[in-house]
């Protein structure tokens, strides 16, 4: 009866793509202070998130939405999570963000939810690309 709040959905930036081709001066990871995102982007284990990212945009562009939107419905699909913290640097990304729990209104990249477009056969599309499927480990003993 308990649930899980999931932290970073977008992996500090690194799903909405910005990473793709190293680290840009812009970024969140090229201040001083995140030092270990940047490390992280550019590992050997960063570039095997990239190439997944990679298999996933064709997920993404069959459901009519973004990777961040994807994955923030992926979150939110997950059995015990009941709600997800998002953070944003702009208005915009906030907005895209939600599109995954919300049609857009005006200018969106999506014109419908993606939540409810997370079928069971879309999820386990899902979690064979990424490797990591969440389980549950059900108490039986009440």
């Amino acid at each position: 009866g308990v649930g899980a709040m999931t932290w970073s959905p977008l992996a500090c930036g690194i799903i909405s793509g910005k990473y793709g081709s190293g680290v840009p001066e812009s970024s969140r990871a090229a201040l001083k202070c995140y030092q270990w995102l940047k490390e992280k982007i550019i590992s050997e284990e960063g570039r095997k998130q990239q190439v997944k990212l990679k298999d996933l945009s064709p997920i993404a562009v069959r459901l009519g939405c973004t990777l961040p939107q994807l994955a923030v419905a992926w979150c939110l699909r997950n059995e015990g999570v009941s709600s997800v913290l998002l953070g944003s640097s702009n208005p915009e990304q906030l907005i895209e963000n939600l599109g995954a729990i919300q049609a857009s209104a005006g200018g969106g990249r999506t014109s419908t939810e993606v939540l409810p477009k997370m079928t069971s056969h879309i999820v386990n599309e899902i979690d064979n690309i990424l490797g990591n499927k969440p389980y549950s480990k059900k108490d039986y003993r009440s």
